[in-house]
C-alpha cells in the first residue's frame, strides 16, 4: 500500500507593503490590474510568495507611496492571523524622484543642495513618519514577523562611468546610507527585522558593469533608477528569504 506524501504546510499569511521599490517598478512583468502602482510578478514580494506558498498573499505595495499612503491605503489585509509583513518605504517621503531629477538635470552644486535638503528631512522628519507606519502595522498585525528592507546604493564609486559626476555619485550614496541607517534604527526600536540590501547589491550598482539597477530610462521614464528584475531576484529576494525564516 502506497502512502501519500504529507501535504506541505502552507507558509504564513503574507502582506507586502511599501513604495515602488517594493512594488517592483523597473522589474517588468507588470500586473495589469495594478495600474499606476506598477506591481510586478518579478518583484521580491511576488517571488517570495511563489517560492514559499503562503496561506494568503496580499500585494499592497504601490509606486509613489509615502508612509501616510501605506497607513491609509495598504493595511486593510492585516489582521491577527497575519504571519509575515515586508515593507520598503521612506524614499518617497524624502523626495526620491525629485532628488534624482535634480541631480540628473542640474549642476553638481544644485544636486548637492537638493540632497542636503533631503538629508535634513530624513534626519528631522522621517523618523516620526516611520514610527507612525510601524506602529500601525504592529497594531493591526501584532503577531506578524515584520521585515523592513531598505534601499541599495545607486552607484559603484571610484570607477570610470559616463553620465553623472563622481560628486553626484558620492552624494546620492551618502543619502542612501543616511536613510538606510534611519530605517534600521526605527525598525530596531519597534522590534522589527531589518534587511540591508546594500550587501547583496554590492558590486552590482550602476557603473559596476553588472548593474542590478536601471539608469535613466527614456520609456517608461518611471523605471529609471529602480531595481531590475535581477535586482529583485538577486538583490532583494535573498535578504527577505533569510530574514523571513
Amino acid at each position: 500500500m502506497l502512502l501519500a506524501a504529507p501535504a506541505q504546510a502552507a507558509g504564513p499569511a503574507y502582506v507586502a507593503l511599501g513604495d515602488s521599490y517594493a512594488a517592483g517598478n523597473g522589474a517588468g512583468n507588470y500586473i495589469s490590474s495594478s495600474g499606476d502602482c506598477h506591481r510586478s510578478n518579478s518583484a521580491y514580494p511576488a517571488l517570495w510568495a511563489s517560492a514559499h506558498s503562503p496561506s494568503s498573499f496580499t500585494f499592497a505595495a504601490c509606486s509613489g507611496a509615502v508612509t501616510t499612503d501605506v497607513i491609509n491605503n495598504q493595511l486593510g489585509s492585516l489582521n491577527a492571523s497575519t504571519g509575515l509583513v515586508s515593507i520598503t518605504v521612506g524614499g518617497d517621503d524624502a523626495g526620491f524622484s525629485d532628488v534624482i531629477t535634480t541631480c540628473v538635470t542640474g549642476s553638481d552644486d544644485t544636486c548637492v543642495s537638493r540632497v542636503n535638503t533631503a538629508e535634513s528631512y530624513i534626519t528631522n522628519t522621517l523618523p516620526a513618519r516611520l514610527d507612525a507606519v510601524y506602529n500601525a502595522v504592529h497594531s493591526k498585525a501584532p503577531a506578524a514577523k515584520v521585515v523592513v528592507l531598505d534601499y541599495p546604493h545607486l552607484y559603484k564609486l571610484n570607477t570610470l562611468c559616463l553620465g553623472l559626476s563622481s560628486t553626484k555619485h558620492n552624494k546620492l550614496n551618502e543619502a542612501a546610507d543616511l536613510i538606510d541607517s534611519t530605517i534600521a534604527a526605527r525598525a530596531a526600536a519597534h522590534g522589527f527585522t531589518f534587511g540591508d540590501v546594500r550587501t547583496t547589491f554590492n558590486g552590482h550598482e550602476l557603473c559596476s558593469g553588472d548593474d542590478y539597477l536601471h539608469s535613466l530610462v527614456i520609456s517608461p521614464t518611471w523605471e529609471s533608477y529602480h531595481p531590475t528584475a535581477t535586482g529583485h531576484s538577486k538583490g532583494y529576494l535573498p535578504v527577505l528569504t533569510t530574514d523571513a525564516s
